[in-house]
Formats: structure tokens, sequence, C-alpha cells
């Protein structure tokens, strides 16, 4: 497959990128259509130059080992965060901005990034939504506690996820990555102070007087609890399915859906079905609760997954695909792994593709081998892991929580930046930061040099 087999793809990136500025009202009416299309052009073009029993297949695959799981996953995580309500009078000052955000940060490895965003969103725009400037609080949410903060557990982020199933330790992310991870959250959240401190000082009444404490304040309070007990039993469903591993796999058209993975979607369907049944509405409805922003994420990462097959299809390729010359430029001349260039490429890729699967295919062509990867490899591992989970921040679709969280921003009333506008932001306090990773003489301790 050629190059010309990445353009649906490139199609739909660019509807998600430019639809929503250039045709707001078109863009939201009908950006299931969109999806649909490029969707379908990819399949069309499939069945009628491979045929239609792969593209068939394809679209099975897709749906049913990718897409299916990815999804019931996200939308779990959606139901039951959505039924956890914190309420109380919270001013948002910029110190109490940065705590929510480092503990959204230290929580993501935790419960995950999809988990502590959605948590946590709703709060702080309610806090926020009262100020001038609010766009910069979301932004450094949606790169601290959406991406960078879930790098250092395998239920922090899916690529971390993928290697663990894949054959990587469980704790090995916190023991090589706990250091690269501080050197990128400290300086995001220093960043984040003093931009917040500069915004709130300008605000009209933005001065600390004592005067403007609200004598009925209310304290805070967690309702909803048993979400937290459901958000347990997620993460306890996801580590299960990774390490109970009966051997019984369903061959469906070619592709292999394996048991415990069927029990883990069938299980958070049950926890989907038990948030909504044991949480007060009126809890989501404090809440500001809607389906929009899953649906949206839903169809448009429908559109995106199957769009990305045939790219994923050429990397996967390795020396053979069109993309060989990514192989080349991870080889150092000495046939060694060019770390700085896998933590790069992984990256960049993993700004606009899924970053699961481009992990994926990164960690296959550096071998593929979990215990190779872990000891002698350990550099080339680490940069994967840092590149797809970091600049998962670069961009709204780098990482899924990211288009969800500017979803409810955006619905909350908040005028959040387009795709490009986001890129800007995010481009201008991480790619500095990247640039020192690679840089920084300390790097064999860092495993990028």
């Amino acid at each position: 497959m050629e190059w010309p087999w990445a353009l649906p793809f490139a199609g739909i990136l660019l509807s998600i990128a430019l639809g929503p500025s250039i045709a707001p009202k078109f863009w939201h009416a009908h950006y299931g259509k969109i999806a649909f299309g490029w969707a379908a052009l990819t399949l069309a073009a499939l069945a009628l130059f491979q045929g239609g029993p792969i593209a068939l297949a394809t679209f099975v695959h897709v749906i049913l080992t990718e897409y299916a799981s990815f999804i019931i996953l996200l939308f779990a995580l959606y139901v039951v965060a959505g039924g956890i309500l914190i309420t109380g009078t919270v001013r948002a000052t910029p110190c109490i901005n940065a705590a929510a955000l480092a503990f959204g940060t230290a929580a993501a490895s935790l419960v995950g990034t999809t988990g502590a965003a959605l948590i946590l969103i709703r709060p702080l725009v309610r806090a926020n939504r009262a100020r001038a400037h609010n766009v910069h609080v979301i932004v450094f949410f949606i790169i601290l506690v959406a991406n960078v903060g879930g790098a250092l557990t395998p239920l922090g982020d899916p690529p971390l996820l993928v290697g663990f199933l894949h054959g990587v330790a469980f704790p090995w992310p916190v023991q090589h990555l706990w250091l690269q991870t501080l050197i990128v959250a400290v300086p995001l959240l220093a960043i984040f102070l003093a931009l917040d401190f500069w915004h709130f000082r300008r605000e009209a009444g933005g001065q600390d007087d004592p005067s403007q404490v609200d004598p009925s304040a209310e304290p805070l309070r967690v309702r909803g609890l048993i979400n937290l007990a459901l958000l347990a039993g997620i993460v306890a469903a996801v580590l299960g399915s990774a390490a109970i591993k009966p051997g019984i796999i369903i061959d469906f058209y070619g592709s292999r859906l394996e048991l415990q993975n069927l029990l883990r979607d069938g299980m958070l369907i049950v926890i989907v079905l038990l948030s909504l049944w044991l949480t007060p509405d009126e809890h989501r409805a404090a809440n500001d609760f809607s389906w929009e922003p899953i649906r949206e994420v839903g169809i448009l990462f429908a559109g995106i997954f199957i769009a990305i097959a045939p790219v994923m299809a050429m990397l996967e390729a390795g020396r053979a695909g069109a993309f060989a010359f990514l192989l080349q430029a991870v080889t150092a001349h000495d046939g060694s792994p060019h770390e700085a260039a896998y933590f790069w490429l992984t990256g960049i890729l993993s700004a606009f593709l899924d970053n699961a699967p481009t992990y994926l295919a990164f960690f296959e062509l550096a071998g593929g081998d979990a215990e190779t990867m872990m000891d002698p490899l350990a550099g080339t591992l680490a940069s994967i892991c840092m590149g797809a989970v970091y600049m998962g921040g670069l961009t709204y679709i780098g990482n899924a929580p990211n288009l969800m969280t500017q979803s409810i921003a955006r619905e909350a009333g908040i005028r959040m930046p387009n795709f490009f506008g986001y890129m800007l932001w995010a481009g201008a306090v991480l790619l500095p930061l990247f640039v020192l990773l690679t840089l920084l003489p300390i790097s064999p301790l860092l495993n990028l040099r």
C-alpha cells in the first residue's frame, strides 16, 4: 500500500481541524455524516482495490478488536465520573487552580487520564466560569491531567496499557519515567501558575480582598460516592483482563476475540448500568451532565479508527511498507536504536494518530520483545513511552480525553480554541520542554541518549 491510502485519514483530520472554525453550525449539525463519509471512502477503496472480503475483514477487525473496547472503556469512565458530584464554594484563585491541576496530574496514573479528567473537569469549569480569562486553565488541564499525568502506570494511559499487555512489567514505567515526568510536569505547573496569576491580577476584582469572601460559602462535599467504588471496579476489570488469560479465543471473520477482553467489556457495561441505576438523577443534573460529548467522541473516533487502518498497516509493514523511511530514521549508523528519534517520531505521530496503536507500531519496530525492551533497550522503550504519552497533549485528538474535555468545556460556555489554536498553545509550552528532555546533559539518566 502506498501513501495515497492515507488520504482519507488526512481528510478526517482536516475536517476535525477546520470544520468547527470555518463552518461551526454546519459541523456540529453534520459531523457524524462527515466522519461516516471518510470511513466509507476508506472501506470503498479497500473493496475496490483489495477486494470486498478484505474491506469487510478490516471493518470487522477495527470495530470488534480495537474500537469497541476503546469506546466501551471511555463510555464507562464517562458515565461513572459523571455521577461523582463535587459541590461547595470554590473561588478559582491561581493557587486553587494549580492545586487542582497538580492533584489531577498525580491521580491520572491511578485512575487513568480519562478518569481523572472526567472527575475534575466539571468542578474546575464551574469554579472558573465567572473569570474573564479561563481558557488557559482548560488548556493546561488537558496537557497535564489528560496526558502527562498518565505516564507512570499502565492504568494511566492506553499506550502503557498496551505495553503491559505485551509483557512490560507493571512497575516499569514509574521506575524509569518518574524523573522525566517531573521534568515536564513541574515546569508546566510553574508556567501555569505564573500565567494564571498574571490574568488574575488583571481581571476586575482580582485582588485578594477579604471583603470579597462570600459569607454564604459552602464547604466542599463529594456526592455519588458509590461511583468511586464503581471506578475501582473499572480499574479491576482492566487489570483483570490483562492478568487472567484463559487462552480461549473466538475467531470472527478473521478477527481474534479473546475471552478475557469480552468479559472485561461485559463487566464495564454492567458497571455503567449500575451507575445509572444507583446515582440520583439530580447529581448528574447538577454536574451539567449530557450525552453529547461522549456521542461526539464516539462518532468521530469511529471514523478515525476506520480511516487510520491503512496507515497502521503501512506502519506495521516496517521495511516493506510505505513508511520504511521511519525505520531508517530511528536506527543509528551502527545499527543501534536512535532513542531521540524514537521519542520524537512516536510523539509526533501520536499527536495525530491514536497514541496506543502508534506506541505498538514503534514497539514492534524496535523488536517487540518485552524482556529485551525493559533491560538492554530500556532507553528505547522509555523514549517510545514518553513520546506516546507526553505528545498526546499536542492536539485535541492525541488522546481520547482531550476532545472530550474540550467538548465539556465548550458546552459549559468556555470559548475553547479551535484545533490549530490549541496546537499553538500546547506547542508553545510543550515543545521547549521536549527539547530540554532531549538535550539535558544528564540524558543517560533519562534514557534518552
